[in-house]
């Protein structure tokens, strides 16, 4: 099969996927019943009976919403992560951007902070703590100007233990308050709201649309430093502007829904194995593939073991996204994607 028929069929199969993701998605009341998807259609579009509207359209919709741009901003972080390093196991979180947000978050839901209003203190110093982590990382990184990124690695294995030691003291200490450290830590769509959707999503599409622009430049990277000087690419240049927009989208997602694994390593791995390393083709599908992904894991948290209540999201992409990537590694042993 050729190349752009390939890409056109995913593509198709992408959008196909999303779209049933995000309708069954909304159609899901309680552990008995479930609206049709005529019945969800009718109501977006102003029809419906009082109740479908106040559950399609005021419970369901906010969290359907705030799930597709997290999934894609994750999912094509995790691709410009893959290509900077060169290594297609690299996620959004390589840096240990999730352990200084739950830091942050951890901190927030420990400790009064009185010069910030209580209903956005979690989600900034989330915010903070996880682009604060990425300039401590990056700077331990540095050795006379320049940045590689064996050392950016190595640092952010070091931060990430440090702080996630951090998040356990604090999570031991927490007393009562254990429990909403531990579920934030988890992650959870269940609590967005449409003004914590309303600053997210811009800042997740401007810095993805952003990203986008930098993939010939990836493409060069992924051949490594030197090849990409020679083809004029400045890459301590592009490899700061690509970390500082991946941080902020990163930010942007877990500081409102906590950590949420395996979209951002999982998604981009699978496209690569099945279309190649052109990330002109692989970022684009893997925002589609992302926001797909963590649709269809929302819904099966709420009907996989009900009468437990809702699970956790981040539990359910991390038992789906792990076998996932170890049936994957087993199959291909060496690493794929640009070799």
């Amino acid at each position: 099969m050729e190349r752009i028929p390939k890409i056109a069929i995913g593509i198709i199969i992408l959008v196909a996927a999303t779209l049933l993701c995000i309708l069954l998605d909304l159609s899901w009341v309680d552990a008995t019943h479930s609206y049709t998807f005529a019945e969800v259609i009718d109501t977006l579009f102003g029809g419906g009976t009082w109740g479908s509207r106040i559950i399609i359209r005021d419970t369901n919709a906010p969290r359907v919403v705030a799930g597709l741009f997290v999934g894609a901003g994750l999912a094509i972080t995790g691709c410009a992560m893959q290509a900077i390093f060169r290594n297609p196991l690299a996620s959004p979180y390589i840096l240990g951007l999730s352990s200084g947000a739950s830091v942050g978050a951890a901190a927030s839901l420990l400790f009064t902070i009185p010069f910030i209003p209580g209903t956005i203190v979690t989600p900034f110093l989330a915010f903070v703590m996880c682009f604060g982590t990425m300039i401590l990382v990056y700077n331990m990184a540095r050795v006379g100007g320049t940045v590689r990124t064996e050392s950016l690695i190595l640092a952010g294995v070091a931060v990430s233990s440090l702080l996630s030691a951090v998040v356990s003291l604090l999570t031991f200490i927490a007393g009562d308050r254990m429990e909403g450290i531990v579920f934030w830590t988890m992650g959870n769509l269940g609590n967005a709201s449409w003004d914590e959707i309303a600053f997210m999503v811009p800042i997740i599409v401007v810095c993805s649309i952003l990203l986008l622009t930098q993939c010939k430049a990836l493409n060069a990277m992924m051949l490594g430093d030197i090849h990409a000087m020679d083809l004029g690419v400045d890459v301590k240049k592009t490899r700061l502007f690509i970390l500082i927009l991946s941080t902020i989208i990163v930010a942007a997602a877990v500081s409102f829904v906590g950590v949420i694994g395996f979209i951002g390593l999982v998604i981009p791995h699978i496209l690569r194995i099945i279309l190649g390393p052109d990330n002109r083709t692989i970022m684009p599908l893997s925002m589609i593939g992302g926001a797909a992904f963590i649709t269809i894991c929302d819904y099966l948290a709420h009907i996989v073991i009900p009468q437990y209540g809702t699970l956790p999201i981040g539990v359910i992409t991390a038992l789906i996204g792990a076998p996932i990537f170890i049936f994957l590694l087993i199959r291909r042993k060496k690493e794929v994607g640009w070799n």
